[in-house]
Order: structure tokens, then C-alpha cells, then sequence
């Protein structure tokens, strides 16, 4: 062990720890998740770092050899040589000091090592070189916007090849006219494919809605230091840290007109989780559908047929569950819990900071993953794999009374109705009961009950 201390008092450090005596006060006192940070987001720290100790070293802020080697200790980090040593909590008090503070001493510690000396020795200071020109404040908020920029690049894609797959579903079932259904009851006809259609719609909004949302996510408050005044920082340093952190991170950054509000409301955050949460109940919506209409095999509605991934059962023999259609779902509770959690979080802070970002990232972070993957097996465990059964569709549509919607314009809605109750009653189609009172030709009704011509909205 070694001895370390800072302004709470002298505290023992394991000897081979890069991170020091602030990050293991941190670890002690955040044991809350289990789960560390998120690992892109300790990253986009280390880069905010290495653009920090480029522009300080660069305008003399601090000394260029000590400059130099934090941007060599940031490298090696961000190729995972310290994965380890980033030990904090994912949720914690102090708007993120301690993860701050973590970075800060891994960076140091190595620097010090290369400058010759031994960890502990700070040769190269966390606070005084590391943080220099920078806060908690300003640098957390930056690397949570890029992390979630960085994030939802793997979910817009995932979204994409569920577009595509669904549009594809929506071409190979166009011919299909089945029974449309609100509330749950017999409507009138619509083609199988337009639905799958509709659902590539939904999610194509989606995309867009996320997309305009991730466009506050470019604006940083970086550079405003503790509440957005800009104490401690140079002119120099102020001009240029965005965009040498442009160059670092590979986004177009831009820093935001207005520091002080930047760096006390959270809400561009917010706006993420909510698209996000439009985007789960969308999906959902979809799954709660595809599991209806694969609903039996014998005993439900049956029009299609999902993959057959898992047995359905421990004590039922052959039973296959719409088991993709129900993670998804699930990961879009998980969501839209975590939107009320972000929400929360949001509206918690006080005056110039809000102090709750950590919990704000852990769960916005968690929501992106998890809906990332949803789609994923959605889309190559479910989507492209669904069949239809034309034949039951067709037996639906034609036995059931939906159809006679379309005779209003001809027999007036009252009559209409009583011909549905009638058929209903009888057990008969309404094709047959309008023959048999002769209300109308066979040809023309023939015409006007062909279910294909009732889905044409064009």
C-alpha cells in the first residue's frame, strides 16, 4: 500500500492502483449499482483530457513536457491499458466528481511514471495539470453528450435495417387482404402488407424525431468551467478547447452561446429519453400486434407465423412462444421507466448545477444499449423470418361482416346494420342475405365487397 491524501486526510492506496486517494473515497462511498461507469463514457472523458492538456500546453498554461505526457497517458487509455483502474460507480453523488476525479489520477499517475517517478509522487498533478482549465461541471455533461452521440450511431443503424426488413415484409405480403380490426373487433379489409408498411412508417418518425434530438447533443457547455462562468480559464484555452475536442472525438462541436445555462439545465437529455420512449412504445405496439396476429396456432387468429427460436415451455409439449416480440416489449418498459427516472433527475436540480447527471447517464445510456439490441434480434431473430397464411387471411375476411361498411353508400348505414346483425345471427354471408332479399346485383356486389379494392387509397 501506499499513503495518499487529499483534504479529508490520509487514506491507504493499493500500491499498483493507478487512480488515487479521491477516486477510492468515491468507491467506498458509491456502492449503490454494481456496475461501473459506462466504458465509452470513461472514454470520452479521457478524451475531453487529451484536448485539455493539447490546448493548455499549447497556450502555457501548463508545461508542454507535462502536457505531452498526459496526452501519451490519455492514448494508452483509450486503448484499454486502464480499463481496471476505472473503478467508480455508475451512480454517485457530487454530479460526478468522483468519476472526474478517477480520470484524473489514472492520467496523472501514468504521467508521473513516465516523467520518472513512481505513482503516489504526482509529478504530474491530477487537479493542477490534468483538470487544469476545466471543471466536474463542464467536463461530465460534455462527455455525456458525446457518449450518447456515440451510442445512438449503433441504434439509428439498427433501426434502419429494421426499416428496410419491415418494407421488404411490406412488398412479399401486398397481396394479402386480411381482416382490419379496431378495438380489437372487425373493421374492413386492409392488405397484410400495408400494415408491415405502417409499422416502417412509425419508425421511420422515429429516426427523424431522435435525429433532431441528437442535434443538442453537438452543443457542449465544455470550457465554462465551474457553473459556467468560465473562472480559471484562459481566453486561449476558451477558443480552442471545443475544437481540438471536434478533432479528438471525430463530431462536429460547437460550444454553446449561453455557458451558464448549458451547464445548469439538463434538458437536451431529456429530449433523447423522450424520443427514445416514443421510439420503445412504437415497438412495442408493433410486437403486441405480431403476437395477435400469430396468436393460436389452431385456437387464435393465426395469420402468420413467427420463427420458431425456443421451446415455449417446460410442461407443454411443441408450445412455441412469441418470445422476440416479448423481450422487445419488455425493453420498452425498461425504457419508458427510465425516461420518468431521466425526467426526474432533470427537474431535481438546483440553481446553477444539477448534481443528478450521474443517474441521468446511467439510465439514458442503459435505455440506447438496451433498445439497440431489442432491435437487433427483432429484426434478424423475428422480422425476416415471419410467414403469412393467405388462406386464413382470406377465410377471415370473407366470413366475417366487416364488409359491409362498404355497402353504406349504396343501402344507408341502417339498413346495413341490420343486414350485419342478421348475418351474425344466422350464420350466413352478407354477400348471400343481399341476394336472397335481391337488394342488389350479383355484379355489382360483387364489385363492391371485393376486399383487394377496399385497401386502395390511392
Amino acid at each position: 500500500m501506499r499513503m495518499e491524501s487529499d483534504s479529508i486526510g490520509v487514506m491507504e492506496v493499493p500500491t499498483d492502483a493507478y487512480y488515487g486517494v479521491q477516486t477510492l473515497r468515491g468507491f467506498e462511498n458509491f456502492q449503490i449499482t454494481g456496475n461501473r461507469m459506462n466504458g465509452s463514457f470513461v472514454k470520452n472523458i479521457v478524451r475531453i483530457k487529451k484536448a485539455a492538456a493539447i490546448v493548455n500546453g499549447k497556450c502555457g498554461y501548463i508545461d508542454g513536457a507535462i502536457a505531452n505526457v498526459i496526452v501519451v497517458a490519455a492514448d494508452e487509455a483509450l486503448a484499454g491499458k486502464f480499463d481496471g483502474d476505472f473503478i467508480t460507480d455508475a451512480v454517485q453523488g457530487g454530479a460526478g466528481t468522483t468519476v472526474n476525479m478517477n480520470v484524473n489520477e489514472v492520467l496523472a499517475n501514468r504521467a508521473t511514471e513516465l516523467l520518472g517517478g513512481k505513482k503516489g509522487e504526482y509529478l504530474c498533478h491530477p487537479n493542477d495539470h490534468v483538470n487544469a482549465s476545466q471543471s466536474t461541471n463542464d467536463v461530465i455533461p460534455t462527455a455525456g453528450k458525446l457518449t450518447v452521440l456515440e451510442l445512438t450511431d449503433g441504434l439509428l443503424d439498427a433501426l434502419g435495417e429494421l426499416i428496410i426488413a419491415l418494407e421488404e415484409k411490406g412488398r412479399e405480403f401486398d397481396g394479402i387482404v386480411k381482416m382490419g380490426r379496431t378495438q380489437l373487433q372487425d373493421a374492413v379489409p386492409v392488405r397484410l402488407g400495408q400494415e408491415f408498411n405502417a409499422y416502417a412508417s412509425a419508425l421511420k418518425r422515429d429516426m427523424a424525431r431522435l435525429t433532431y434530438a441528437l442535434k443538442e447533443m453537438t452543443v457542449v457547455n465544455l470550457g465554462g468551467s465551474a457553473i459556467g462562468t468560465s473562472v480559471n480559464v484562459g481566453r486561449e484555452y476558451l477558443k480552442g478547447i471545443v475544437g481540438e475536442l471536434s478533432a479528438q472525438s471525430g463530431r462536429a462541436l460547437l460550444r454553446a452561446e449561453d455557458l451558464i445555462d448549458a451547464t445548469q439545465n439538463v434538458d437536451g437529455f431529456v429530449s433523447v429519453s423522450g424520443s427514445l420512449k416514443a421510439c420503445a412504445v412504437n415497438l412495442s405496439k408493433m410486437c403486441n400486434d405480431l403476437r395477435l396476429m400469430s396468436s393460436g396456432p389452431k385456437t387464435g387468429l393465426s395469420e402468420i407465423t413467427l420463427p420458431a427460436k425456443q421451446n415455449g415451455s417446460s410442461i407443454m409439449p411443441g408450445k412455441i412462444n412469441p418470445v422476440i416480440p416479448e423481450v422487445v416489449s419488455q425493453v420498452a418498459f425498461l425504457v419508458i421507466g427510465n425516461d420518468m427516472t431521466i425526467a426526474m433527475a432533470a427537474e431535481g436540480g438546483q440553481l446553477e448545477l444539477n448534481a443528478f447527471e450521474p443517474v441521468i447517464f446511467y439510465k439514458l445510456f442503459e435505455s440506447i444499449v438496451c433498445l439497440t439490441n431489442a432491435v437487433r434480434t427483432l429484426t434478424k431473430n423475428c422480422i425476416v423470418g415471419i410467414t403469412a397464411s393467405k388462406a386464413r387471411c382470406e377465410q377471415l375476411t370473407y366470413e366475417s361482416v366487416g364488409v359491409v361498411t362498404a355497402l353504406c353508400p349504396y343501402l344507408g348505414y341502417k339498413k346495413s346494420a341490420e343486414l350485419a346483425k342478421e348475418a351474425l345471427k344466422k350464420n350466413v354471408k352478407i354477400k348471400d342475405l343481399i341476394l336472397q332479399y335481391g337488394l342488389m346485383e350479383e355484379g355489382q356486389l360483387a364489385r363492391i365487397l371485393d376486399p383487394y379494392a377496399m385497401t386502395k387509397n390511392d
